[in-house]
């Protein structure tokens, strides 16, 4: 099973994926944005993108730079604001703010005044929601203990760790600073300030072997995160031409690289946390694992949420991706352009997709199946009023497929059910991509599930 369902296929954070984008123009945008005040599910999410980093890791697939001088890093922030206020003006202010998400390159390569004033001005747009999400991704290896407790004061809810390895070696093989502080000591005093903590690590890279991470997880157990995630490593050098440095070192094969997934679940689930989605593992009583246990989890491209935070995602910054019902809008790459836009008053809208009626079925049944590994025809189709026969066509359904992943001990299924197996877990993006007309003759380039 592993040899056969280890292939490449979308990892579906959306659908369609990012990959489909095609052109798209400002006005568009902004027609989606005010359609967006009516939407079904109209509560207000906002992705804050900061492209700078102060070492640039080879493996990193996203929209990162070298850290700029303060004077650039000033007017990218100053743009933030505009592009901010722009967007804002075509918000209903009686809506409620429910996630906002710092993303990056490394958010906190940023000085801690300016996230401030971001996250005081994000905040001012709209009213929040009871316990809304306020999440950043930190890079532990540039923080000190005066830089934490100044972070803590900025109003976060959660806290990302990019801790990424315990292991120094493999940190430095990728170019990846370990953490200035102790990572328990960052946890520990997080947790003294009423916020949760996620701990983030990579496997696959460079160096690394099932032992090794092993170790790691072992150790991260022990710190009691709130959740811990293990991102499967994905190379695609011809892409991502930085990645190119790892092939010099070598990466570990496909087995070994399955084995240090088996055996970070097996650590964690042992240690009482539970999976959740491809590479999630919380505490009993997060509100993933309770959404989850109710098949009600969902997701965005901030990452897992439940239906009480799920929202309309409204992205500001280079490359930053609005998630709306009816569209995707993503910004352009290059920061100077970025900033004079923003600056001569407009959008930096470059890229988007509509989606048509039926791919906006096939989002709902993927997502579904993605994030609570089942999938009810008739439960989906009268959430979205049509019938399950009309889902199970958008979605170019073929029961002899569902058959064979069945005989393989993938899943179970019947008329009005699919059923992931705990086993085949890791291969769930198989089975989403089993249900995707899009991937029929497509010549996009995506990583393997593990």
């Amino acid at each position: 099973m592993r040899n056969k369902y280890n292939r490449p296929v979308p990892r579906y954070t959306s659908y369609p994926p990012a990959n489909f984008f095609g052109d798209y123009a400002e006005a568009d945008y902004l027609e989606m944005v005010d359609k967006s005040n009516t939407a079904r599910q109209n509560q207000i999410s906002f992705y804050v993108h900061i492209p700078f980093c102060r070492h640039l890791c080879h493996y990193c697939g996203c929209n990162s730079y070298p850290q700029a001088k303060p004077e650039v890093i000033r007017a990218y922030v100053d743009a933030l604001h505009r592009e901010i206020d722009l967007v804002a003006s075509h918000i209903d202010r009686h809506r409620q703010i429910s996630q906002i998400h710092y993303g990056g390159g490394s958010p906190t390569s940023l000085p801690v005044s300016m996230i401030r004033e971001l996250n005081e001005h994000l905040l001012s747009v709209a009213p929040v929601i009871d316990r809304p999400e306020i999440a950043i991704e930190c890079h532990p290896g540039y923080l000190k203990e005066n830089d934490w407790l100044q972070l803590a004061d900025c109003g976060f809810t959660r806290y990302s760790l990019g801790v990424q390895d315990f292991n120094d070696e493999v940190l430095k093989v990728v170019n990846r600073r370990p953490s200035l502080m102790p990572v328990p000591q960052i946890v520990n005093l997080l947790h003294s300030k009423g916020a949760t903590v996620n701990l983030d690590f990579i496997y696959g890279l460079p160096l690394q072997t099932a032992i090794s991470f092993m170790t790691t997880i072992t150790q991260a157990a022990m710190v009691r995160p709130d959740r811990l995630v293990t991102f499967s490593y994905a190379h695609l050098p011809q892409i991502f031409p930085r990645q190119q440095i790892l092939d010099r070192v070598g990466l570990p094969t496909d087995g070994e690289k399955s084995s240090m997934y088996e055996m970070a679940s097996g650590i964690l689930t042992a240690a009482g946390y539970q999976p959740v989605g491809l590479d999630h593992f919380v505490l009993p009583d997060d509100e993933l694992a309770v959404a989850l246990n109710q098949g009600q989890l969902h997701r965005n491209f901030q990452g897992y949420c439940t239906r009480r935070t799920t929202a309309q995602v409204y992205a500001f910054g280079v490359t930053g991706i609005s998630q709306l019902d009816d569209a995707y809008a993503q910004n352009g790459r290059n920061i100077s352009e970025y900033i004079d836009t923003v600056n001569q008053g407009h959008l930096y809208i470059r890229r988007g997709y509509v989606l048509s009626d039926q791919q906006k079925l096939v989002r709902e049944v993927i997502e579904t199946l993605m994030c609570n590994y089942s999938l009810c025809w008739s439960d989906v189709a009268a959430r979205l009023g049509v019938s399950a026969d009309a889902l199970r066509e958008a979605c170019g359904y073929k029961e002899s497929v569902f058959s064979e992943m069945q005989a393989d001990g993938l899943l179970s299924f019947d008329d009005d059910h699919i059923r992931v197996d705990t086993s085949g877990r890791p291969y769930v993006r198989c089975v989403a991509a089993a249900l995707d007309p899009l991937l029929v003759n497509t010549d996009k380039n995506f990583s393997k599930p593990v």
